[in-house]
């Protein structure tokens, strides 16, 4: 921690980022052409909120057929279905994810904006049916070459040095003979690939293919080489996905919106009791305390809502709520032990300047400690309760594998929004917190000891 002099600007400038941040967040920047409205900056109103607030379905799908002849290929294949009519029925804000031990896929999405009767097997209904894959002529479904169903075996993703990534496409018989009459007729002409009413690919035919074994290629990353292949995957499923009746759980928007008022109402009290607390007892640098705390709250709530062009946002849950809430706790907690500290120096006869670099450095291995500990534990909720494809999920595999994963996206949000309190707790209750601090001790008339926690009569 630096003891050099701050200037008196760096307190406004601090302030004024904070105040600016605070505005666009809880109000953006849009305007409107005609009826379109154009964001150009996201705030508070743009949040995806979760089905237990916004209301929705959560629903267990399982193939029709007995599990020992399902494929780890043919569940990401089941995924891949239904992520895409999700999307065909404009719902992007779900979660879908495979449970490769009970052979089953965890489906959790809201209620449309503009849903009026909340019916759940109507909501459910179309998204298990078996896929309709076919290869058509041209760029459109009319002049169907092959049928998924009974002409298509398997897609893989694969890679070699002379084409990249690519997709290999393997056909049954009745499949071999279809594809080598339409590619032999096709040359330099498109075969488009549907599934249901929704095209999936289309590549150019290059050659006559009649072995029965295709490659798709085109500049494919990995990932989009491994969504193509489990689309294809998806339209030759031997079976269809029903849902467990037993096990379809509906939460009422009603019931989700009440909560998130409570919750609004509790956490802006906290937040006024907590300023009172710490301007009462710690004066100067509970001022500032509660400052960087507004600073910390805005900042977690724009990463939410996707204020930053590079993040998409998250969807925002009841118990994410309450990892905002809690981190709030965390920022306070960072901003008492540097307040406790600067008072102890002052009875150690430290001057203003010398309190407040020595109270800063003092706290900050405790600080530290006792957010490194928040911080593994809402990586390792990230881990254990998210998609077990994602980057944290990877990292604690070695430990996981005696417990397995159990996705929750809840609990995930509850780890996600915790994480950011505690990165956003060290930058704003430490680090701009003595900044301000520094900052505003410069000016003569706040040149007093007792407004720093020292004695009245201490100079």
């Amino acid at each position: 921690m630096s003891k050099k002099n701050v200037g008196k600007p760096v307190f406004f400038i601090v302030l004024a980022i904070i105040l600016a941040l605070t505005y666009t967040t809880f109000f953006g920047i849009s305007n409107y052409y005609g009826d379109t409205k154009n964001v150009y900056i996201k705030s508070v109103k743009d949040i995806r909120w979760g089905i237990d607030i916004r209301g929705g379905v959560e629903a267990i799908y399982k193939p029709d057929i007995s599990s020992e002849k399902i494929t780890s290929n043919n569940m990401k294949a089941a995924k891949q279905i239904i992520e895409t009519r999700l999307v065909n029925n404009n719902i992007s804000d779900y979660e879908v994810y495979t449970d490769e031990t009970n052979k089953q896929v965890i489906v959790r999405f809201p209620w449309q904006s503009d849903e009026e009767d909340f019916d759940p097997n109507k909501a459910v209904k179309e998204l298990g049916e078996t896929a309709v894959l076919s290869f058509c002529e041209g760029q459109d479904n009319k002049t169907v070459i092959l049928k998924g169903s009974s002409d298509v075996k398997s897609a893989t993703a694969s890679y070699n040095t002379e084409n990249g990534y690519y997709v290999s496409l393997k056909l049954t018989s009745s499949g071999t003979s279809k594809f080598a009459e339409a590619t032999q007729r096709l040359q330099g002409k498109t075969i488009s690939i549907w599934m249901d009413d929704d095209m999936i690919s289309a590549p150019t035919v290059n050659q006559a293919i009649t072995t029965g074994d295709a490659m798709i290629s085109g500049n494919f990353t990995s990932e989009e080489a491994t969504s193509l292949a489990n689309k294809i995957n998806a339209g030759s499923l031997p079976f269809s996905l029903t849902v467990d009746d037993s096990k379809l759980q509906i939460i009422s928007p009603t019931l989700g919106t009440q909560a998130l008022t409570v919750m609004t109402y509790a956490g802006v009290a906290a937040f006024i009791i907590i300023a009172i607390l710490m301007i009462t007892r710690y004066r100067l640098p509970g001022f500032i305390s509660i400052i960087a705390l507004l600073g910390q709250i805005v900042v977690v709530l724009a990463v939410v809502s996707g204020f930053f062009g590079g993040a998409s946002g998250m969807t925002m849950t009841i118990p994410g709520i309450a990892g905002i809430i809690l981190s709030i706790g965390m920022g306070i907690d960072a901003n008492v032990i540097a307040a406790e500290r600067i008072k102890e120096e002052f009875k150690n006869g430290k001057t203003i300047d010398g309190a407040i670099d020595a109270g800063f450095s003092n706290s900050f291995s405790a600080v530290l400690d006792g957010n490194m500990t928040v911080l593994i534990v809402a990586c390792v909720l990230m881990g254990a309760f998210g998609s077990p494809d994602n980057l944290l999920a990877k990292i604690f595999s070695p430990l996981m594998f005696m417990f397995g994963f159990s996705v929750t996206g809840i609990i995930y949000s509850f780890g996600y929004t915790l994480l950011l309190g505690v990165i956003f707790t060290l930058i704003m209750g430490v680090w701009f917190s003595k900044l301000m601090l520094k900052s505003i001790s410069r000016f003569k008339f706040l040149r007093k000891p007792w407004l720093y926690g020292g004695s009245k009569n201490e100079k």
